[in-house]
């Protein structure tokens, strides 16, 4: 099948299903998704609805039965699983809800270890690492090992992470779903800055005050199938400015 590259576009879903077992329904269903550069588009639904099958796909690590999937120009669901793993390396970046990191790792090795992975130049690696470092606010905690940290330092830490080889597309599962109320807002607010420079982003969350504080677009799942006019739901108008937390 010839790759359809359309200009801007990040992320596109065409006639996407994946089944995991034959016979049982499939956990998505001919989803069509597209999402251009600087977007930043919240998946909700409820629990079993497709969520994070959507967004195993999206990051190479499930593929489809059926459709395509095309991130930064490339066909993903085409590419074999060592491309697949430099290509993830190089152009996607995640964020996990608890975080992740290695704990036999300082952070500022944890940082480093997509760039390593990627190939990258040792110098502009650890350049880019201590920049990130420095604008999460952590950097005084670069030798330190994970285990000392606060869930909000650690997931800091996770998010210099997934920016340190420059991704096209930042994607988070429920980032904040592991840290009290007060931390969460600090982790939103980063996410929000992120995005408010250009930064193209998919959130999973069940918190309907995150997706309407960090997305220009909210896409519901029930049942496997995106739901809402054009599979796409406008989220609320983003407030211009900054409520609660700090960058």
């Amino acid at each position: 099948m010839t790759q359809q590259v359309v200009a801007g576009e990040v992320i596109r879903f065409d006639g996407v299903t994946k089944a995991y077992q034959t016979g049982a329904p499939p956990a998505l269903t001919e989803v069509n998704m597209a999402v251009t550069g600087g977007e930043a588009v919240a998946v909700m639904g409820p629990s079993g609805s497709g969520k994070s099958t959507l967004l195993n796909l999206l990051t190479g690590l499930d593929r489809p039965s059926a459709g395509t999937v095309t991130v930064a120009g490339r066909r993903i669901d085409a590419l074999s699983e060592g491309a697949l793993a430099r290509f993830r390396a190089r152009h996607v970046g995640i964020i996990f809800q608890f975080f992740n990191l290695l704990d036999d790792l300082t952070v500022r090795d944890n940082v480093l270890l997509p760039a390593q992975l990627a190939g990258a130049s040792r110098r502009r690696a650890r350049e880019r690492a201590e920049e990130l470092l420095e604008r999460m606010g952590i950097q005084q905690y670069r030798d330190t090992y994970p285990a000392r940290l606060s869930g909000g330092q650690r997931q800091r830490v996770a998010i210099a992470r997934a920016l340190v080889n420059s991704p096209e597309l930042l994607v988070a599962d429920e980032p904040t779903g592991a840290l009290d109320t007060a931390t969460g807002q600090q982790i939103t607010a980063v996410l929000r800055e992120l995005s408010d420079r250009g930064q193209t982003l998919v959130l999973v969350t069940h918190d309907p005050a995150m997706a309407q504080r960090l997305a220009t677009r909210t896409v519901q799942i029930v049942d496997g199938r995106m739901v809402g006019a054009g599979a796409a739901v406008p989220a609320p108008a983003r407030a211009t400015g900054r409520a609660g937390g700090d960058a």
